[in-house]
């Protein structure tokens, strides 16, 4: 079922223009895993090693409207890219995101979810993550202001 209640057919809304659409053309897509729903595809411009994407196979822009099965196998499949990427690259972490809107700067309408093998040294400093997006993030700021409140409560506690 869709947002509306609708009956929805994995095959409505395929585009000719969406990459993600022609899953089947392998010049566009080299797929490494997929299950009834989704597939997992190595991304074309990869940010590490290894950087996959799970796409659904229905159309479908976002997060918010996959159905229970699509979320179900989104998950399983990113439990299984994530063993598949730790036995061939040993990652000493991972960012796992979604660009939710073009103001969250995605850049093809057909919801992917990033699965980024990361390691230490892959960037200067890697605290705050993917907070470091937006301006005004600066983990030192929150580390001091945490210290703060905490040393002002510790002294209030005294």
């Amino acid at each position: 079922m869709g947002p509306e209640g609708h009956e929805m057919d994995v095959s409505e809304d395929l585009s000719a223009d969406c990459l993600f659409c022609r899953q089947d053309d392998a010049r566009l897509n080299r797929i490494s895993h997929q299950n009834a729903t989704c597939f997992a595809r190595l991304d074309n411009f990869p940010a590490s090693e290894g950087h996959t994407e799970i796409v659904p196979k229905r159309h479908v822009e976002s997060f918010f409207d996959l159905t229970p099965e699509e979320l179900r196998d989104a998950y399983a499949l990113i439990l299984t890219v994530r063993v598949d990427l730790s036995r061939r690259f040993q990652p000493q972490g991972y960012t796992i995101g979604i660009n939710e809107g073009r103001a969250a700067g995605r850049s093809v309408d057909h919801l992917h979810i990033h699965v980024i093998p990361r390691w230490f040294g892959d960037v200067e400093d890697p605290a705050g993550g993917i907070r470091q997006i937006l301006p005004n993030c600066d983990p030192d700021a929150w580390e001091a202001a945490t210290r703060q409140a905490l040393g002002q409560r510790d002294h209030l506690l005294r």
